[in-house]
């Protein structure tokens, strides 16, 4: 009998600078979290500082903010890259990450992420503002970032909002974390509906917040790991599910691909990005995503960063993280140019 090996578990490779910034992160948010399922969140605005728009170019990008809906606070930021003005560019709509609870399109880590979107892909981004649990749960995210879709899907929103050059046919749904979990759900009500001058024909899934009642080999294995944990998942499903509907996180909003998936093998989704880390406890969720989405019959590339964390993206010190954006790149250009061989065909 031959002796086998087993492959060596992936550890994690951070700068010790980065790694403090985020344990400091997710140990100082953790303290805003009430035990009766409420947010500290007059004392969490104290240290969560927001970066104003910038109307004229920082590094040959510019943004403005729009309002969609006064009353819901629903309104997003546009990132212009200014250079580029007589170049025609695809639209990334940016759902950003935070566990549905924390950060906002102005918040520093997700206003530099999306200039650096804006720049190295290029694309116009918008970045939306969508409200936040407890305070507002589930379905208020996902449909709010639904509702800026058919925002841009309006002519005259459209040219208000919007460069002239952003072209609203060539148009990528991206999140990251919980962002990423409503990037799917959007893409998916996106493939009912009936837009005018709006297509989406990509998805990018950033380390997508997916969970389930199972505990996972990974969510055990990899606990202690940066800005994810057990505890911290269920304080944040149980804020996000609606009240008095019973707690299950295998709710299809939750657990994707489990027993109540929604059956989308008829659904045209488009193309979907996925980014997985192995130092995330999340990730066994987002394979199984990766599975069901082959299973359903949906074109999905799977990229993995073996020893990278949960939200390793938002510190673009991290050579991975310069990585991830140039593959992102590639991908919108890729599914961008199959898109325009198939309309001239």
């Amino acid at each position: 009998m031959e002796a086998t090996t087993q492959s060596p578990q992936p550890s994690l490779s951070l700068p010790w600078k980065t790694r403090i910034a985020l344990s400091l992160h997710f140990t100082v948010t953790n303290a805003f979290l009430r035990k009766n399922g409420t947010i500290n969140r007059r004392l969490l605005n104290l240290i969560d500082f927001r970066n104003p728009p910038t109307l004229q170019p920082i590094n040959g990008v510019a943004s403005h903010d729009v309002v969609v809906d006064k009353a819901r606070n629903l309104w997003f930021r546009v990132y212009v890259p200014t250079e580029l003005a007589g170049e025609e560019l695809p639209v990334i709509v940016y759902f950003h990450g935070g566990g549905f609870v924390f950060l906002s399109p102005d918040a520093l880590p997700y206003d530099t992420m999306c200039r650096r979107l804006a720049t190295k892909v290029p694309a116009v981004i918008v970045s939306v503002n969508y409200r936040l649990a407890p305070e507002h749960r589930y379905p208020s995210q996902h449909d709010d970032c639904f509702d800026v879709l058919k925002f841009l899907d309006d002519e005259e929103n459209k040219s208000k909002s919007l460069p002239e050059n952003a072209n609203l046919l060539r148009c990528f749904i991206v999140g990251d974390s919980a962002g990423g979990n409503i990037a799917h759900h959007v893409a998916q009500r996106a493939c009912e509906f009936n837009f005018q001058r709006f297509k989406v024909i990509g998805v990018v899934a950033i380390q997508p917040f997916f969970g389930g009642e199972e505990r996972t080999d990974s969510e055990i294995r990899l606990a202690g790991t940066p800005l994810v944990s057990i505890e911290r998942n269920d304080w944040v499903w149980k804020a996000f599910l609606p009240e008095g509907e019973g707690f299950n996180r295998d709710h299809p909003i939750i657990n994707v691909s489990g027993p109540k998936a929604v059956n989308i093998s008829e659904l045209k989704l488009p193309p979907v990005m996925l980014v997985v880390g192995g130092c995330d406890a999340l990730q066994d969720w987002q394979k199984r995503y990766y599975e069901w989405l082959k299973k359903s019959g949906k074109e999905v590339y799977l990229f993995e960063y073996p020893n990278m964390c949960h939200a390793f993206y938002i510190s673009p010190e991290l050579s991975e993280s310069v990585q991830l954006i140039t593959q992102v790149k590639d991908f919108i250009q890729k599914i961008s140019s199959n898109d325009a061989t198939k309309f001239t065909n």
